[in-house]
């Protein structure tokens, strides 16, 4: 009854789309798939990836356009591009969903999920495939979750216990989470976009920030962070995710074939992100450019404890219940 209700509400709502698809019949249906990172990421192979997969296999049916490093949208407006069906697919980090749902703050707790594969048993649970529906009254649509990585710490003096990063300004996402999270030790922030994050922390406008290595690497920001701590403290994850006007319109059987896409990309993606992680970090290494410090189990327990208030902080506005769950993932479960 509950799917009936959705499909109807959503072909009410699509309309506009159910009649642009049909008065072009012939001509292929256009996702523009717009993001903020280089190809040569895993977010950015993956969308490629996706394009080619459908033009082998929709071909003349669906037509993809991928539009990298922000030359379509940046951080700042690509989800109003979205809602607005200016583009029809995006893969943003889970922490710029914020206004929509408080639920998948989730994934910005400081040291929730203890590696990749926590992350990975979390997303694949009830509890987090409904957080993929969970902004549909706001016309946004997930379709699966995309790895980067676990978050390193990088700044400009080496930061071993918490104590080490009281005064500095860290870049983040626009996340009230993160903002917490850094206050704990002391430190302020600034949200800036992605593409910003280079120049800001050369010129010295911030003076730290937190990215999986790839990120790190691809966007050269070790040249610029002479200290990098291995913290593995959260997780930088992409919700993909459509224009659920748009998305409910596309027909039956080629939307069936595009989830389909969707699954073997997500499996490619993530398999490919921590491979890319790994040998990321070594060509940090092998650069000479930063030094990558290795924290002693004490010390990382140390920022585990500084920052874990912030879990209490936020559990009514994320929910007891997504808050429970994801911490039962965890091979030992923690309190």
């Amino acid at each position: 009854m509950l799917k009936s209700v959705r499909a109807l509400f959503f072909c009410t709502l699509g309309l506009t789309f159910c009649a642009a698809l049909s008065a072009h019949a012939d001509e292929p249906i256009v996702i523009k798939f717009s993001h903020v990172v280089a190809d040569n990421t895993p977010k950015g192979q993956g969308a490629l990836l996706f394009k080619q997969l459908v033009e082998q296999r929709l071909e003349g049916k669906v037509k993809v356009e991928v539009y990298p490093s922000a030359t379509l949208y940046g951080d700042a407006n690509e989800l109003d591009a979205l809602r607005n069906n200016d583009v029809q697919m995006l893969a943003p980090s889970l922490a710029k969903f914020e206004q929509y749902t408080k639920q998948l703050q989730v994934f910005d707790l400081p040291f929730l999920f203890d590696d990749l594969e926590a992350v990975n048993r979390f997303q694949k649970r009830a509890k987090g495939r409904q957080l993929l529906r969970s902004m549909e009254d706001h016309n946004i649509v997930g379709l699966g979750y995309w790895h980067n990585g676990m978050k390193q710490l990088s700044a400009t003096r080496a930061l071993r216990v918490p104590g080490d990063a009281k005064g500095l300004s860290f870049r983040i996402q626009p996340s009230t989470v993160l903002e917490a999270q850094f206050s704990q030790v002391g430190a302020s922030t600034q949200k800036l976009p992605f593409s910003e994050v280079f120049n800001a922390l050369k010129s010295g406008q911030v003076q730290g920030a937190e990215n999986p290595w790839s990120n790190i690497y691809s966007k050269k920001l070790h040249e610029v962070q002479p200290f990098i701590s291995e913290t593995n403290h959260g997780v930088l994850d992409y919700m993909l995710v459509s224009n659920s006007r748009f998305w409910y319109s596309i027909p039956h059987h080629i939307r069936t074939e595009l989830e389909g896409i969707i699954d073997e990309v997500t499996y490619a993606v993530n398999k490919q992100a921590e491979a890319d992680n790994q040998a990321d970090r070594q060509h940090i290494i092998d650069s000479g450019r930063s030094q990558i410090i290795s924290l002693t189990p004490e010390q990382r327990q140390a920022w585990r404890d500084a920052m874990q208030p912030v879990w209490a902080q936020f559990e009514e506005q994320i929910g007891k219940d997504v808050l429970k769950a994801a911490q039962t993932v965890n091979r030992k479960h923690r309190e």
